[in-house]
C-alpha cells in the first residue's frame, strides 16, 4: 500500500480512537480493552526530556501520521527531584504539558514511572542524593528506598490525576508500568528481590490509577499486573503472558540499538522490525512499543556511562525529528495492513496450518467474510506454499498479511515505501582565529584544596554528581632530579595527569572495560614535586543490581624512579570537585564575565582550555547542527544551555568518531550572536575547524518490484462493522517520492525501469532497460513535491524483456 493510499486509510481507521472519550481500560487474554473494545495498538517511545517543548507537536504529529496510537514515556525521577524535596517540572521536565499535546493529537499515553528507569540515562534515572540515605539499597526489600519509591510514585500518580490524565478520567494514559526489567537483577537479591517484586506490585494497585500496570522482564508479575517482553525478536523469545487472562505486550522493540564512544552503531533494517512485529501479532500480540520511535539527544550530562549525545538516531523520527525513510513508512504500512485485519484478529478464533518445515500460516476469524491470514516464512530462502487453494511466493524470512485471507496487502521483505539522504550543510564557518578567545584552566596544587583524605577518595561520592571531573592532588619529596614513571590504576572512564602543573598524559577505559593503567615517563624536580590527577567521568552507570554501591577513581598510584617506588595510596590526598569554569558558569553570558578571557592562540602545550565565540542562527527552518569533527573531549554549550558531551576522538574500530555533529535545538537560538563554548579537555582540539551546519533531506530513492503486494486503496466502511468493509485493489506497485515540505523535485538523478543492478545506496542500468525510463519519471515528477509511477510495462512502453521479474528504481533531488 503507497504512503498516501494508507494515509486514506487511516483517516477512517483513527476515527474510532479517539483518546479524550475513554472512561474505562481493563483487559483480558487477548488485548487491552478500551470502553467494551478490543485493540491491537502500535505505540512510540518519545522521550520529553530528550526534545524539547517546541518539538513536541511536530514529533507527535509524525508518530500519528506513522500508525502510532500510543505515545509512550518513562517519568526522570532525577529530572524531577534533583535535590531532595526539590522539584522541577518546568521546560523540557513538564511532563503534564507533554502529555496534554499528546492528547490533543488523539493519541493515548503508556507512562512508564519506573521510578528505576534504566533507558541509558545517568543513575538510571534515580536522583543521586538518595545514594546518600542512611542504609539504602536500591531495587530491593529495603525499607528506606521502597519509602522514597513510593514517596515519590505517589507523588506522580497524584499530578497526573489533579490534571485528570488518566482513561478513568478521561484522560490519554490508558497504561502504566511501574518498575523496569527487574528480571534482570532480581536473582542478585534472591529472597529479598521476590518480595520486593510483590511489594511493588502491591504498590502499584494502591495508587488506584484506574489503568493497567505492566512489568517488563517480569515473568513473575504478580496478578493484576501484566508481565510483558522487551528485545528484538518477542515475536520468537516471549514466553508469553503468565495468566490466560493477560495479554500479549511489547514494551521494548529496538528500532536500532543505543551507541556507546568507541563503538560501531548497531544499524536495524525496516524488513527486520516489520518481521518481528507481524511475527508477535500473528501469536496472539496486540500491543507493540518501538523503543525508540523517536530517540532525541542526551543533553548536559544525561547520558549514562560511555553513551554517545545522540540517541537512538536511527529510529523511525531520526534525532532532529525528520523522517528516517524506508523505516518509518515501512511500518506505517505495517500498521495499516495489520488495522485491516483487527476485527478477526480478536475476534478469539485462531487457527494455525503448517505450510511447510519452516513456513506457517495464522488463520483469524469466525466466518468466510471475517478472515484474516499472517503467512510467515522463517526459512533464509523463497519458498512457495499453498494456501486456501491459492499459491504464494513468500519471501526469505518474511511475513505476509492478506486482511481478507486472499490478497497480500504486505509483505515485510518488500518495502514500498521511499529511501531518503540526510545531508548538512555547513552555513557558517568559525575558522578565523578573531573569532575565538580562549580560558586555560589551571592546575590547582595540594595546598590549594579543600577537601582532604588520608586515602584515594571514590569519585562519585566525592563529587555528589555535581561535575563529570574530580582533581586529586598531592606532594612529595624528592631527593634528586631523576627521570621517573607515574604508574595509576584507575577505574572509570578517563584520568588526566599532570606533574608540576605540565600535563604527562592521558588514559580512558571503554564501555565494556573500565579498568585500566595510565603509565607516563616524567621528569621530578629535586625537592618538593606536586602529582595532580584528573578523573573525568563520561556519565553515571544506570544499570545492574547494587548501584549504590559502585566505585569509580583511582584504586593505586606509584611512581618508579629506577632504585625504588613511592606508594601513594595512604598519602594525604587534596581534592578539587569540578574545573574553574565549571565554577563560574563561563558558559552563560554573566558566567563569562568573570574570567579573563584572551585571543586565541593556535597551542597545544596544555589540555583543559575553555574556547568562545558567537553565531548567527542560519536562516529558515531546517535542523542545526554543530560540527565538532575537529575537536577531541569534552563539552558544548549554545547561550547557557549544554548540548552535551563530545569524544570526537575515540574512534571505532573502524577508525570513525562516534559522533561528529551534535543536535542545536533552533529553540536554544537567538537570531544573532549566539554565544557558543566550548570546554576541551585535550590538547589536540582545534577550534577553527567548528562549522554550524543546517540537516535536511535532499534526495529521495524509491524501489519497487513488479512482485511486491498488491497496495489496498481504501476500504469502504459502513458504520463501524469490519463486515461491511470492502476492497479495491490497485494491481500496480507504485514508485512513490515526497520531498520534504517546502521542497520539490528538481532533479532525476537516476531511473531505470527493467533489472538495475544495486540499491538505492548503490545502483546501475541492468541487462534489461527501458531506454525512456529517465523521460517518463522526468514527465510525472519534475518540479512537484510528491509524485507516484506505476511499476508497470504499459508505463514504460511495452515489456521490453518478457518473462522477467521487473523493477523500478528512482533518485531524485529535491531543492
Amino acid at each position: 500500500m503507497t504512503t498516501f493510499q494508507y494515509s486514506l486509510v487511516f483517516l477512517v481507521l483513527m476515527a474510532v480512537i479517539v483518546a479524550g472519550d475513554v472512561a474505562n481500560v481493563t483487559y483480558d487474554g487477548r488485548s487491552l480493552i478500551i470502553d467494551g473494545e478490543h485493540k491491537i495498538l502500535f505505540s512510540g517511545s518519545i522521550h520529553y526530556t530528550r526534545s524539547t517543548p517546541q518539538m513536541w507537536p511536530s514529533l507527535i504529529a509524525k508518530a500519528k501520521s506513522g500508525g502510532i496510537d500510543v505515545v509512550d514515556t518513562y517519568v526522570f525521577w532525577n529530572v524531577h527531584e534533583p535535590q531532595q524535596g526539590q522539584f522541577d517540572f518546568s521546560g523540557s521536565r513538564d511532563i503534564v504539558k507533554f502529555i496534554k499535546e499528546v492528547k490533543n493529537h488523539g493519541l493515548y499515553v503508556c507512562l512508564r514511572i519506573g521510578p528505576f528507569i534504566q533507558g541509558e540515562w545517568s543513575y538510571g534515572g534515580l536522583p543521586f542524593w538518595l545514594h546518600n540515605v542512611q542504609g539504602i539499597v536500591f531495587r530491593t526489600d529495603n525499607e528506606p528506598f521502597k519509602y522514597h519509591m513510593k514517596r515519590y510514585a505517589k507523588m506522580i500518580v497524584k499530578l497526573m490525576k489533579s490534571e485528570n490524565l488518566y482513561a478513568s478520567q478521561g484522560g490519554p494514559i490508558i497504561l502504566s508500568q511501574i518498575e523496569n526489567e527487574y528480571g534482570m537483577v532480581g536473582r542478585a537479591f534472591r529472597q529479598e528481590g521476590k518480595s520486593y517484586v510483590k511489594w511493588t506490585a502491591k504498590l502499584a494497585v494502591e495508587l488506584d490509577t484506574g489503568v493497567p500496570w505492566v512489568m517488563c522482564k517480569q515473568d513473575d508479575a504478580p496478578d493484576p499486573l501484566v508481565n510483558a517482553c522487551n528485545g528484538r525478536q518477542c515475536g520468537e523469545t516471549f514466553k508469553g503472558p503468565n495468566s490466560p487472562n493477560k495479554p500479549a505486550i511489547w514494551t521494548e522493540n529496538w528500532t536500532s540499538f543505543y551507541q556507546t564512544y568507541g563503538e560501531e552503531p548497531l544499524i536495524r533494517s525496516a524488513e527486520d522490525i516489520a518481521f518481528h512485529v507481524a511475527l508477535f501479532i500473528a501469536k496472539n500480540g496486540s500491543f507493540v512499543n518501538y523503543y525508540m520511535y523517536h530517540g532525541g539527544t542526551n543533553f548536559g550530562r544525561n547520558a549514562s556511562q560511555f553513551v554517545i549525545t545522540s540517541y537512538y538516531d536511527q529510529a523511525p523520527l531520526d534525532e532532529y525529528g525528520l523522517l528516517r525513510q524506508p523505516k518509518w513508512g515501512h511500518l506505517k504500512e505495517l500498521h495499516a495492513a495489520v488495522k485491516l485485519c483487527e476485527e478477526p484478529l480478536l475476534s478469539g478464533l485462531q487457527t494455525t496450518i503448517s505450510l511447510g518445515k519452516l513456513q506457517t500460516a495464522f488463520v483469524f476469524g469466525k466466518k468466510a467474510n471475517l478472515c484474516a491470514a499472517i503467512l510467515v516464512n522463517q526459512d533464509k530462502c523463497e519458498s512457495t506454499v499453498q494456501f486456501r487453494n491459492s499459491s504464494y511466493r513468500l519471501s526469505p524470512k518474511s511475513v505476509s498479511v492478506l486482511p481478507d485471507c486472499k490478497n497480500v496487502a504486505f509483505n515485510t521483505a518488500k518495502v514500498n515505501a521511499q529511501y531518503n539522504t540526510r545531508t548538512r550543510k555547513a552555513r557558517q564557518n568559525l575558522s578565523s582565529p578573531q573569532m575565538w578567545e580562549e580560558f586555560t584552566e589551571t592546575v590547582p596544587s595540594f595546598s590549594e584544596t579543600s577537601i582532604r583524605s588520608e586515602s584515594l577518595l571514590e569519585h562519585m561520592n566525592t563529587t555528589q554528581d555535581t561535575s563529570d571531573y574530580l582533581w586529586q592532588t598531592t606532594r612529595f619529596q624528592q631527593s634528586e632530579g631523576a627521570p621517573s614513571v607515574l604508574k595509576v590504576n584507575h577505574l572509570g572512564h578517563a584520568l588526566h595527569a599532570f606533574v608540576n602543573g605540565r600535563f604527562i598524559g592521558s588514559m580512558h577505559g571503554t564501555f565494556k572495560a573500565h579498568r585500566f593503567l595510565l603509565e607516563k615517563n616524567m621528569s621530578l624536580n629535586n625537592g618538593t614535586n606536586n602529582l595532580a590527577l584528573l578523573s573525568v567521568m563520561v556519565g553515571l552507570p544506570n544499570s545492574g543490581a547494587h548501584l549504590e554501591r559502585r566505585v569509580v577513581g583511582s584504586r593505586s598510584v606509584k611512581i618508579w624512579n629506577g632504585r625504588y617506588q613511592l606508594y601513594f595510596n595512604n598519602y594525604s590526598w587534596g581534592y578539587q570537585v569540578g574545573l574553574k569554569g565549571e565554577k563560574f558558569h563561563v558558559y552563560t553570558e554573566d558566567g563569562s564575565a568573570k574570567v579573563q578571557w584572551k585571543q586565541y592562540r593556535d597551542s597545544k602545550s596544555q589540555p583543559l582550555t575553555w574556547y568562545k565565540a558567537s553565531f548567527d542562527t542560519p536562516e529558515g527552518e531546517d535542523p542545526v547542527a554543530l560540527n565538532l569533527g575537529s575537536m577531541g573531549k569534552g563539552e558544548a554549550w549554545v547561550n547557557g544551555q549544554s548540548i552535551g558531551r563530545y569524544w570526537v576522538s575515540f574512534h571505532t574500530y573502524k577508525g570513525n568518531p562516534s559522533q561528529i555533529w551534535y543536535h542545536i535545538p533552533r529553540s536554544f537560538l537567538k537570531p544573532n550572536s549566539n554565544l557558543l563554548v566550548i570546554l576541551e579537555e585535550e590538547r589536540e582540539g582545534n577550534p577553527l575547524g567548528i562549522t554550524i551546519d543546517t540537516v535536511s533531506v535532499t534526495e529521495v530513492c524509491g524501489h519497487v518490484s513488479n512482485t511486491n503486494p498488491h497496495p489496498v486503496i481504501s476500504p469502504r466502511k459502513k458504520g463501524l462493522n469490519r463486515k461491511n468493509l470492502t476492497y479495491r485493489y490497485d494491481r500496480k506497485p507504485k514508485v512513490q517520492l515526497q520531498c520534504p515540505t517546502g521542497r520539490k523535485i528538481s532533479k532525476i538523478l537516476f531511473a531505470s525501469f527493467g533489472t538495475p543492478n544495486g540499491s538505492c545506496g548503490s545502483y546501475s542500468i541492468g541487462s534489461c532497460h527501458s531506454p525512456n525510463s529517465l523521460a517518463v519519471v522526468q514527465k510525472a515528477c519534475l518540479k512537484k513535491s510528491r509524485c507516484s509511477v506505476p511499476v508497470w510495462s504499459k508505463t514504460f512502453g511495452g515489456d521490453s524483456c518478457p518473462h522477467t521479474v521487473k523493477s523500478l528504481l528512482v533518485r531524485a533531488q529535491c531543492s
